[in-house]
């Protein structure tokens, strides 16, 4: 039996979940939740959130991080650490700001403008609601996400940092992919997971994608962070040394340290 993945390819904790099993070759099966769905993911979820997986023997895990965590101790190759416990650290670090910041950007951006707003309530509708006609419900969806940017601190005194955030990373990024795959060097790590499903977001929407397109290698990176296939051959590909990485690198890690510091 597999596992089951209940989420939305409109949401980043959901993609960067079935991209790491496609990843790690776990079997799985993809579960849109929707109105169809929503009493079997009810049976399990212990909060409203996606992703939810469920084992084959019916244990439920929520919460990205935590979830590949524990598979990461289940099914450790091709392992998504390095060995050297710094670059470990910030690996962490970065999937960490990824998570809780890059965030930011995403949701702010999708739900700021009514151009997104318009485009993405649709989506979603045609997505969370199959049985319904989607203008009917996208409008719902407008309703309540277009007025929830305080669950991210979006507000009309932050915007402005938000974004001009955003502009000043992707530069940083663009610069540090030139040369490498992925941001520890020819291999994923947790680092990854973290920032490209959430630029990956970002990317798919009217305002995002309109930034990001200046930043070819970044999109082409984030993309490929969401649809991520086993190791040809085994061969998963080496993590970089410091010392290769530290010039592009570490601009990333001092902008992230703002986040850090909590100076937005």
């Amino acid at each position: 039996m597999a596992l089951r993945i209940f989420g939305s390819q409109n949401s980043p904790y959901s993609v960067k979940i079935k991209s790491y099993c496609q990843y790690k070759g776990i079997s799985h099966e993809w579960i849109i939740r929707n109105s169809d769905t929503q009493e079997e993911y009810s049976k399990y979820a212990k909060l409203p959130i996606i992703p939810l997986v469920v084992t084959p023997k019916g244990e439920a895990m929520q919460d990205s991080t935590p979830i590949i965590e524990a598979f990461e101790a289940r099914c450790p190759e091709p392992s998504l650490y390095p060995s050297d416990p710094t670059l470990r650290f910030l690996s962490e670090l970065l999937e960490e700001y990824g998570d809780e910041w890059g965030n930011k950007w995403m949701f702010h951006l999708r739900w700021a403008r009514a151009v997104d707003q318009d485009i993405v309530s649709v989506r979603l509708a045609r997505e969370m609601m199959p049985n319904q006609p989607a203008e009917q419900a996208a409008k719902m969806i407008k309703k309540r996400m277009s007025g929830r940017g305080f669950a991210v601190g979006s507000n009309e005194k932050t915007a402005p940092i938000i974004e001009a955030d955003l502009l000043e990373v992707l530069p940083i990024l663009e610069k540090h992919l030139q040369t490498r795959k992925f941001l520890l060097g020819n291999r994923p790590a947790l680092a990854d997971f973290g920032l490209g499903p959430q630029l990956y977001e970002t990317l798919i929407d009217p305002t995002g994608g309109d930034w990001m397109k200046p930043y070819p290698r970044t999109c082409e990176w984030c993309m490929h962070m969401v649809d991520l296939k086993p190791p040809a051959g085994n061969d998963a590909g080496n993590f970089e040394q410091w010392e290769g990485l530290q010039s592009t690198l570490e601009p990333l890690l001092k902008h992230a340290g703002l986040f850090w510091r909590g100076l937005w």
